[in-house]
Order: C-alpha cells, then structure tokens, then sequence
C-alpha cells in the first residue's frame, strides 16, 4: 500500500517550481488511484466471500429442508404400515364377526324349526284329544 505525503511533502510543494508540481500532482494522483484500487479490491474480495457464505447457506438449508422431507416421507411411510397392519386385522375380526353371525343365525333356524315342530306336535295331540 502507497504511503500517504505528510505535511512537511505538502509545505514542500509550496515551495517547488511548476515541473517539480506536476511530479507531485502526478504523484498524488497516482497515490489515490492505488488507495482506490485497494479498496475495491478489499470489496471485491469480501463481496465474493460473501456470496460464497450465502452460497454455503444456502446449500445447507436445502440439505436441511432435503432431510427434513425425507424423515417426514419416512414417518409417513411407517403409519401408511401401521395402518395397513391395523386394516389386516380389521378386516379378520369382521371376516370373525361374519363366521359368528352366520353360526348363530343357522343355531336360531334349528331352534325355530324345532320350536314350530313342538308347536305343531302339540296343536295336533290337542286336536285329536278334541275329536
């Protein structure tokens, strides 16, 4: 980095002939045009570690949002079985449910028939001790 001229440079330059002032100017010129360099260097160079931290940010929030999603699709995967186990069970206790009622239902038929065939074995004894 170019040093600044100090006052006593500057006292100087009062004191010098036009050629030796044009130098100078020459000089200070050339002095800001490096400190101006500089400092857009120092920009550019910390614009571009900016965006590469942004960039990095970036990148980790989608792997953190990727992973997320993916623990999610798992989550959901493992009730989507559970429920698919819980439906196979369902559906036994009903086909059960079914065998059950079915029994039952021809047990009531036989005891209907053999409570008709009482019924009319009684009407006829009372209708032949009648005649």
């Amino acid at each position: 980095m170019a040093e600044s001229p100090s006052q006593s440079d500057a006292q100087l330059v009062a004191h010098q002939s036009p050629g030796q002032q044009a130098d100078s100017d020459l000089t200070s010129l050339v002095f800001e045009i490096r400190i101006k360099r500089e400092f857009f260097m120092f920009v550019k160079s910390n614009a571009l570690m900016i965006c590469h931290l942004l960039t990095v940010l970036k990148t980790n929030a989608i792997a953190e949002m990727s992973q997320q999603v993916q623990m999610g699709m798992e989550n959901m995967l493992k009730m989507v079985y559970e429920i698919d186990q819980n439906s196979v069970g369902i559906k036994e206790e009903i086909e059960k449910s079914k065998d059950f009622a079915m029994e039952k239902k021809r047990i009531l038929e036989e005891e209907k028939d053999q409570f008709q065939k009482a019924a009319y074995t009684i009407l006829d004894m009372l209708s032949n001790s009648r005649g």
